[in-house]
């Protein structure tokens, strides 16, 4: 977005302190375990408990429900194919074997993302990145469609990696484009700001790679394409939400100014593994259903 990234996105993914508040503001009971006594090597549960949100854990409810094509899996750990996107969908509370299929399907010396996760991670891993965050949801948004803005597909993402490149607003993949609708803007035939669609929780979509070029900022292009992304959003019957880092005022305010509002508290933080728990054992593609 203009003048702001999307925090969610620092290399590696995400980060922050062992103890982040993830206080759900509509259930302040953190998940369980999903398939607590479930054999550790079977298939990764499908379901979420029903006291438990599908926001709390977004990319595992992604991961088993509309983005299930996209995943790969270990065990009970699964994530997004490599060229996609680097998210990971770790089990609320992982247990040593899953720290080990963590490890395999990241391999050795990446930095794994863990979004929204803030437990201790096990003896020898080193935690990379840290950062407070916060998820927004559009419930109340009046989205609308934007006239100038144009469709964006597999024949734009050299520009739009070079757009990302110069913005930094996080992870953006040769195959990111597939995750669902990427809009722009474009001035002389230049593609100057995006928006697109990252995570799809069952009845959510989680709105990311806000970017704006420096030269074209103040111009409201970022509010612009939010709300035009959303729109598309609300038109298939689903809720838009994001992430962005606690700090990140700038980007709050103007969330919040669209009629975005806080649902919870969160964590990002990256950690990488040690290179004896990677086995170089490759992933195991996901039936679609």
């Amino acid at each position: 977005m203009a003048g702001t990234t999307d925090m969610t996105g620092a290399p590696g993914a995400t980060g922050v302190s062992d103890t982040g508040d993830t206080r759900d503001t509509d259930d302040l009971r953190g998940p369980t375990r999903p398939g607590h006594g479930h054999a550790h090597g079977g298939p990764a549960p499908a379901h979420i408990h029903a006291h438990a949100h599908v926001l709390d854990n977004p990319a595992r409810a992604a991961l088993t429900g509309p983005h299930a094509h996209f995943a790969e899996q270990r065990g009970r750990v699964l994530r997004y194919q490599a060229d996609v996107t680097p998210w990971l969908a770790v089990p609320d509370d992982p247990d040593a074997g899953d720290w080990v299929d963590i490890a395999a399907l990241t391999g050795p010396g990446v930095d794994v993302p863990l979004l929204g996760y803030v437990g201790q991670v096990p003896e020898g891993w080193e935690v990379t990145f840290r950062m407070e965050g916060v998820q927004l949801v559009g419930d109340g948004l009046a989205a609308a469609p934007d006239p100038e803005t144009v469709l964006l597909g597999p024949a734009d993402v050299p520009e739009m990696l070079d757009l990302v490149a110069r913005t930094q607003p996080g992870p953006f993949l040769p195959r990111t484009v597939e995750l669902g609708t990427y809009l722009g803007i474009r001035r002389d035939g230049a593609l100057i700001a995006m928006a697109g669609e990252r995570l799809r929780p069952p009845g959510w979509t989680e709105i990311s790679a806000v970017c704006t070029d420096p030269a074209f900022r103040g111009e409201g292009l970022a509010s612009r394409l939010i709300l035009a992304v959303a729109h598309g959003i609300q038109e298939r019957g689903e809720t838009p939400f994001l992430h962005t880092g606690a700090g990140n005022t700038a980007a709050i305010r103007l969330y919040e100014s669209l009629g975005f509002r806080l649902r919870r508290r969160t964590a990002f933080r990256s950690a990488r593994a040690p290179e004896h728990l990677t086995d170089g054992r490759p992933a195991v593609p996901v039936p679609v259903p």
